[in-house]
This record gives structure tokens, C-alpha cells and sequence, in this order.
């Protein structure tokens, strides 16, 4: 006789599960599941519009995990009868530890696990022809890309090319659409330029101020090489989400796509895959030369240093305290995300649930239901490879996050249309990063963000006035000065 409303993006990618899920709990307890869904781009707003104002709209929603610092205050604990469930030691700890507390409190249950990784066409890759001519063109093998440049020297190359099939190729497809998740695309590109192995999570934000570090030399080289990869992609890629990018990857006219674990399992489903069996895995391309931002210069590396990132984090669910029936709400995420549940879910195309528990990993027969045994352990094994990096970068966890990343989706846009550079884009984002952190809060934020990036406390700094705007200016650089103080204008 309890009736529960559940709120989640209107995709199969974890609304399917929940809908699913929704179906299967109804049986098990008699009780009731609405399912809400949301276009991706309206969730944040229609959530924290609901958890604000307490209209009890929601009793579960499913979320990024970013927007925890804006929601936590409108959230409530796990049970005490809940909280020490075995099921939880067998979530990996970078997505239990991590995404289901905030502060000293657990306020959320992990659904999913997610990370960026790359895919490619084995058999395109092992052409002879291919091999010959490429290594005669850029002077080394033909292989799963290593760094940054190589993944743009194989775009380049296959672009134009004629398929097996007689379609025509593109080198690559990547989500590039203001609000279809485009920003963790280039957060996953920057990840290896911007976290130095000597200042470890200094991606976003200098950890000691506060200060922006989204136009830094790291980031601008980042969305240059973001903005070049669109010659190498299918017409209309500007408009194309994260959903839309997977297409072409599996109907076999890309020859790579950078994505999160769900072209695995697509890619391997006959009914929507025209690659089967011809999918390769990569960790995300690194590079040689790294952003040192104490010392102001890049530093060269000897092999390509890689930070594995872990976009997005996985998904969430949470039970709101204005929702009547909390015990229900708490019942029904505890059997979505159960470990017989989860494995069915990661083992099945399109659910959008990826690996996030060590029995996901661990179950090789059950991946055998949707990849061959070499494919599963190859793909699994990238993925323990990303997430036990020592260089694993962490996604971006602050109060605000939607703004931050709406002020750069915005400028970012701009720069895909051609209308302004990727300096300049990236000036104006820091401006309008500098003028969010010091309304909601400095030495607040500063708490918050080296909490997030695993970072020891830090002492209040001494007060200090902040020019907005001129964080990466130096004093042989007075027309971006004046530039920028335009800008701010």
C-alpha cells in the first residue's frame, strides 16, 4: 500500500534500471514506484528546485554525484539498520569512500561506477595496409594510443578512409553538445596536462587559494586539442550528447570513441553492435609533458603519464528528508543496487550501469553472457588498471558544481562554433569560476575541495584581496591585464 516516487534521467542509461528495478520491488513488497524522468540537462534544477523547497516531490533520486555538496543539506542518513549491510565492503572503495558520504555523514547509496576510457577497432587497427601506411606516415606503429597525440595522429589517419563494409570513416566521435555531458569529456582530456605528480589535486583549483586554474597552459592545451578532434568526426558531432556519439562507434563508421563502460556492453550486442567481437580497450592517452603550476613551466616526462579520470564518479541514489516514506525509499535502493541486481545490470547493454563492485570484476562467467572470456577479462582489466592507478584523477565534488560547469559549457560552446578562442573561452570561464567561489564562499570552498581530492586540511590563509580575472596573467602579459579587466567589466 506505500507508494514511492523515484526521480531519474529519461534514458535507458539508469532509468532503465529503475524502472526495472522499479517492477521487480513492487512484486517482492506489494508497494508502489512512480518513475519521474528527466531530460539529463533538466535534472540538477527540477532535484534541487524539489529538495529546496521540500515539496516531498521526490522519495529516491538518482544523481551525479557532483551535486552532492548543493543537495546534502536536503538529504538524509542511511539507517542505522542498513548502514552496515555486507553488501557495501564489496563496493570498491573509490566508489563506496568516496560517493556515498558527505562530510562525516552517508548520505547516498552507489548505483554505478564510472570512468572514462577509450574503444577502438581492433580490426581496423590490424590491417596490414593500415599498419604499413601509418608507420610510413607518423613514423611508429599503429596501435591503441598511448598519448594525447598519438589518439589525434589515428583520428587524422583513418578520417576518409573506406570501411569494410564501403561506409566512410572518422578517426574518432566524442560528445560535444552544450548539456549532453561535453564537459567531462574535456575533463577527461585535461586530467593528464593538469594533475602533476608532484601536486596532486591541483586539476581544477589551486588546493592552497582557491584560485581558478580552468585557463591555465594544462587547459588551454586541453580544449585545443578537444577543438581539433571535430575535423576528425562524423557530420553534425556538434550536436551529438554522450548517447548520440555512442552510434556511430558501434555501427561501425568510427574508428575509436572515448566514453564511459557502456560502449562495452553495446558494442557487444548484436541487436544494436555492428563491431561485434572487433572492440578493443584503452586507459585514457597521457602525455609527456606535464603542467607544473607552482613552478610556472611544463615539465617532460620519461614515459607518458597518465591520470585515469574518473568522470562523472558513478552514479547515485538518495533519499530525500522531505520524502513520507524514507524506510520504503531506502528499501527500494538497497534491492537496485543488491549485488545479483548490479551484476545482471553491468552485464547488460544499455542499463548504463558499469563496474563498481569487486564482484563485478571478479565473475567472469557471468561477462561471459555478454563478451567472450578474452574480451571481458581485456575490458575489465582496463578498467582495475584506471581505478588502481596511482595517478587516478578525481572528478570535480563542490557546492555549485552545476554553475561551474554550466559557466564553461557556455564559453566552450562558443569556441566549437569558431566565435572565440580557446584562451579566450577559458578567460572568461575563470572570471565567472572566480566571481562563483568568492560568492558562496572562499575558505569554504577551499575546505570542501581539498576534502573532495583527498587533500589534508589546510589553515585559513591570511586575508587577501583577489583580482578576479587575472589568476594566470603575468606582469609580460599587460594587455591581457587590461583584457581581462574588460571582461570582468
Amino acid at each position: 500500500g506505500v507508494q514511492i516516487t523515484v526521480g531519474v534521467q529519461n534514458v535507458s542509461a539508469i532509468g532503465g534500471p529503475a524502472k526495472e528495478h522499479a517492477k521487480t520491488w513492487e512484486q517482492r513488497t506489494g508497494g508502489k514506484v512512480v518513475v519521474a524522468e528527466f531530460p539529463f540537462r533538466e535534472l540538477f534544477e527540477e532535484f534541487y528546485g524539489a529538495l529546496s523547497t521540500g515539496t516531498g516531490a521526490f522519495d529516491v533520486i538518482l544523481y551525479a554525484p557532483a551535486w552532492a555538496g548543493d543537495f546534502a543539506p536536503y538529504l538524509s542518513e542511511i539507517p542505522a539498520d542498513i548502514a552496515d549491510d555486507p553488501s557495501f565492503d564489496d563496493i570498491h572503495p573509490v566508489y563506496r569512500d568516496r560517493l556515498m558520504q558527505w562530510g562525516n555523514k552517508r548520505i547516498a547509496i552507489t548505483v554505478d561506477g564510472d570512468l572514462f576510457s577509450g574503444y577502438y577497432r581492433k580490426d581496423l587497427f590490424e590491417d596490414l595496409h593500415h599498419r604499413i601506411e601509418f608507420r610510413q606516415r607518423y613514423g611508429y606503429e599503429l596501435a591503441a594510443p598511448n598519448t594525447w597525440k598519438e589518439y589525434r595522429d589515428i583520428a587524422e589517419f583513418f578520417t576518409g578512409r573506406e570501411g569494410p563494409e564501403g561506409q566512410e570513416l572518422y578517426g574518432t566521435v566524442e560528445a560535444f553538445s552544450r548539456g549532453g555531458q561535453q564537459f567531462w569529456n574535456l575533463f577527461s582530456r585535461a586530467s593528464a596536462y593538469a594533475n602533476h605528480p608532484d601536486h596532486p589535486g591541483a586539476q581544477f583549483f589551486d588546493p592552497d587559494t582557491m584560485q581558478a586554474h580552468i585557463n591555465n597552459p594544462a587547459w588551454v592545451r586541453a580544449v585545443k586539442d578537444y577543438l581539433e578532434i571535430v575535423d576528425f568526426s562524423p557530420p553534425g558531432v556538434l550536436n551529438f550528447g554522450i548517447v548520440e556519439a555512442r552510434k556511430p562507434f558501434v555501427q561501425g563508421y568510427t574508428a575509436m570513441i572515448l566514453d564511459w563502460g557502456d560502449t562495452a556492453q553495446i558494442s557487444a550486442n548484436p541487436e544494436k553492435s555492428k563491431v561485434v567481437g572487433k572492440v578493443g580497450y584503452f586507459v585514457l592517452p597521457g602525455t609527456m609533458e606535464v603542467w607544473d603550476y607552482v613552478k610556472r613551466r611544463w615539465d617532460r616526462m620519461e614515459r607518458p603519464h597518465k591520470a585515469p579520470f574518473l568522470a562523472f564518479g558513478g552514479w547515485v541514489g538518495s533519499v530525500p528528508k522531505s520524502s513520507k516514506q524514507q524506510a520504503a525509499a531506502w528499501n527500494y535502493l538497497m534491492w537496485y543496487s543488491n549485488p545479483e541486481n548490479s551484476m545482471r545490470d553491468v552485464v547488460t547493454s544499455g542499463t548504463g550501469v558499469n563496474p563498481y563492485r569487486y564482484t563485478h570484476f571478479t565473475n567472469i562467467d557471468a561477462w561471459t553472457k555478454a563478451l567472450t572470456p578474452r574480451a571481458a577479462s581485456e575490458y575489465l582489466g582496463m578498467l582495475r588498471a584506471s581505478i588502481d592507478s596511482p595517478h587516478v584523477a578525481l572528478d570535480l565534488r563542490l557546492p555549485s558544481f552545476f554553475e561551474y560547469t554550466e559557466a564553461l559549457e557556455i564559453e566552450l560552446e562558443r569556441a566549437l562554433k569558431s566565435e572565440i578562442s580557446a584562451r579566450l573561452a577559458l578567460d572568461r570561464v575563470a572570471v565567472k569560476w572566480e566571481q562563483i567561489t568568492e560568492r558562496v564562499g572562499r575558505e569554504k570552498q577551499k575546505a570542501i575541495y581539498r576534502a573532495s581530492m583527498e587533500l589534508p586540511p589546510k589553515p585559513p590563509a591570511k586575508k587577501e584581496k583577489y583580482v578576479i580575472g587575472f589568476s594566470q596573467a603575468t606582469t609580460t602579459e599587460p594587455w591581457r591585464l587590461l583584457f581581462l579587466s574588460l571582461i570582468h567589466i
